[in-house]
């Protein structure tokens, strides 16, 4: 794999992406699942959570202080306590591998009252679920819905422009958008704690209920390698990528490739394995005849090797010719 010296040839600043900003403070980590919490601590939410657009209904984690560096450094050394939590269970959904992370951290810190808590109003009617109870004082508990989210914008409208709306932004297997995705957050999730049967159960009620965002969005090709245009309630320092087809990968630099399994779409990429990394015709190759059998987005990271390290660029997913234009499911 050819070395990269600049993250410019991907088309984004070598020192203003976030790959380079996480490589600065935490490219020492090397243990991956400390490495995906270090991740969802440190990285913007995709939301702007004093944007009045969510009228307070979202959560931000602030900056990670330097007490919890030196504890993600110490666990990076040791990291014992963080496996033995996420159990020796192999994990197929991403979303669940997060929230343990985060259980994980939460506990840790000591704010931990409840994750993954069901609400029934009866035995066989359950009516939600609090993803996390958090400790806030003699007064009750935080409620916090927690989501690790990827979403592509997509052109629409006759004109081809993006509408900037949320609901432009669909996932990758197009089955929902990130507006839909608040709407049911606000209008059905974060009201969990005002049911009876949860305010039965509760030894302390919730005085405050939030969302808490994270993830990568994905811009089509052309429009990642400028300046995004803003979006109402984006962070606008959220993490970001571009999407294209395989027809267009050529315009991608020439750098090493790894196709990234879903429970290593968090954090940016690093490897010693350069078996693993992919050169762009090897890439091209396996995705065409993958695409020939499956319609799925494929989420790849480009890769710049500094001796015996590969370490992630810029990342992108690769769609079919058919996605761009595919209906929502």
């Amino acid at each position: 794999m050819p070395p990269v010296d600049t993250l410019s040839q991907a088309g984004t600043p070598a020192d203003s992406s976030y790959q380079a900003a996480f490589a600065r403070r935490w490219g020492l980590l090397r243990h991956a699942h400390v490495r995906a919490l270090a991740w969802l601590l440190d990285a913007p939410g995709l939301l702007d959570a004093q944007n009045p657009y969510w009228q307070g209904k979202v959560k931000a984690l602030g900056p990670v202080t330097l007490e919890t560096e030196r504890w993600l450094f110490a666990l990076d050394h040791d990291p014992a306590p963080l496996d033995a939590a996420l159990g020796a269970r192999i994990y197929t959904r991403l979303g669940l591998y997060a929230e343990k992370l985060m259980a994980f951290y939460f506990r840790e810190r000591g704010s931990l009252v409840a994750h993954g808590l069901q609400v029934r109003a009866s035995r066989n009617d359950t009516v939600g679920e609090f993803d996390f109870l958090l400790d806030a004082g003699a007064l009750g508990v935080e409620h916090v819905e927690f989501a690790t989210k990827f979403y592509l914008l997509r052109e629409e409208g006759t004109d081809g422009a993006s509408s900037g709306k949320l609901d432009a932004l669909v996932g990758p297997n197009l089955a929902d958008s990130l507006g839909a995705k608040m709407r049911k957050i606000v209008e059905r999730q974060l009201v969990l704690g005002q049911h009876p049967a949860a305010q039965a159960m509760l030894e302390r009620p919730v005085v405050q209920a939030r969302a808490l965002v994270k993830g990568w969005l994905f811009y089509p090709l052309a429009e990642s390698r400028g300046k995004v245009r803003p979006m109402a309630g984006i962070d606008a320092g959220h993490c970001r990528g571009f999407w294209c087809t395989l027809d267009d990968i050529a315009s991608l630099p020439d750098v090493g490739f790894r196709i990234l399994p879903k429970l290593e779409w968090l954090a940016p990429y690093r490897t010693t394995k350069m078996d693993k990394v992919l050169t762009r015709a090897a890439l091209h190759a396996t995705l065409s005849a993958q695409f020939e059998t499956s319609d799925a987005p494929v989420l790849v990271a480009l890769l710049r090797q500094d001796g015996a390290v590969a370490t992630e660029c810029d990342r992108g997913f690769l769609v079919p010719a058919c996605w761009p234009t595919a209906p929502l499911k």
